[in-house]
């Protein structure tokens, strides 16, 4: 890539190990940074090489804990005050984005506070993935690049030449995304009617459509504690299903999730690696996602289309 456009890609702590991969794609170096960590949890960024009127790329996950959004921060500060031309920040996982509306009285917004956290900081760009709710992008007066993990997930499910496919939403309010698989793949839709006793706690949930005999796949966006993707295999499995998998975006797997993946019906579960998954389950499968940002970086500093690279 030609150095009249000159960008750096620098990392936080726990987004490293995908840094590297699109540096690697990239056929760049990783950006040299140190952060000090004090022995009361406080910690400090620093550039140890110069960024002045560079490009830069700060990749950087905030899934819990709330440390890995704090370094992004002090990473957008130390850029700013180091004079970079333009800092771009690389989400591929934006935490939070389930607190995108009031959906109760006297609650947060969670996802707009997040916002304005990296727009005071000093953002030129967001490039992230698979936002749990799509308006998100409206809470920033900064340019949006919002990708899609259906262009690694897709070409993997066609890999499996599976017959008699159903696609799955297990809830109501992700049907927009499981419908659109489901015309891409040209196959039936089926949804999970479920109602909630409390956060992450299922209380019930029924199937609308028909799973008999099929090769069910369930398409959502996340896995928290996986209670609602266990309880819909299982409960498609005495349904009739042939087979069930399930494929999401972020893997942010917390708590019992990888023990009730593991003694569910499903057959495999699939996410990106927009989380780093450190617990072992023979279930998960994990796809990156380094080559698409990187060409979409490649792409921004180029000034090319990003829609074009969106299978769906």
């Amino acid at each position: 890539m030609s150095e009249q456009n000159p960008f750096m890609v620098f990392s936080g702590t726990n987004s490293r190990y995908l840094a590297e991969k699109i540096c690697a794609s990239l056929n760049r170096p990783l950006g040299k940074l140190q952060i000090t960590k004090f022995s009361d949890g406080e910690f400090a960024v620093y550039y140890e090489e110069s960024i002045r009127g560079r490009d830069v790329f700060l990749v950087q996950s905030t899934f819990p804990n709330s440390d890995n959004l704090m370094e992004l921060l002090l990473m957008i500060d130390a850029a700013k005050r180091a004079s970079a031309h333009s800092i771009n920040a690389v989400i591929p996982y934006f935490g939070w984005a389930r607190q995108d509306r009031k959906d109760k009285p006297r609650v947060s917004i969670g996802a707009k506070l997040v916002a304005d956290l990296l727009s005071a900081a000093g953002i030129d760009r967001l490039i992230t993935m698979d936002l749990h709710a799509d308006q998100i992008q409206g809470f920033f007066n900064v340019p949006v690049d919002h990708l899609y993990a259906s262009g690694v997930i897709l070409p993997y499910l066609q890999s499996l030449k599976l017959k008699d496919i159903v696609i799955a939403s297990p809830d109501v309010g992700g049907s927009k995304r499981a419908n659109t698989y489901a015309k891409y793949l040209g196959c039936p839709l089926v949804l999970c009617n479920k109602t909630r006793a409390r956060a992450n706690e299922v209380e019930s949930m029924q199937i609308i459509g028909d799973v008999k005999d099929k090769n069910v796949i369930i398409v959502d966006d996340m896995v928290d504690t996986a209670g609602t993707i266990a309880k819909a295999a299982d409960i498609m499995k005495e349904a009739g299903a042939k087979s069930i998998r399930a494929c999401a975006s972020h893997c942010v797997m917390s708590g019992p999730a990888t023990e009730r993946v593991q003694s569910s019906s499903l057959e495999e579960i699939v996410f990106t690696d927009s989380i780093p998954y450190t617990q072992r389950c023979a279930k998960v499968k994990q796809l990156s996602v380094a080559d698409m940002f990187a060409e979409t970086i490649r792409r921004v500093i180029l000034n090319e289309s990003i829609s074009s690279q969106y299978l769906i």
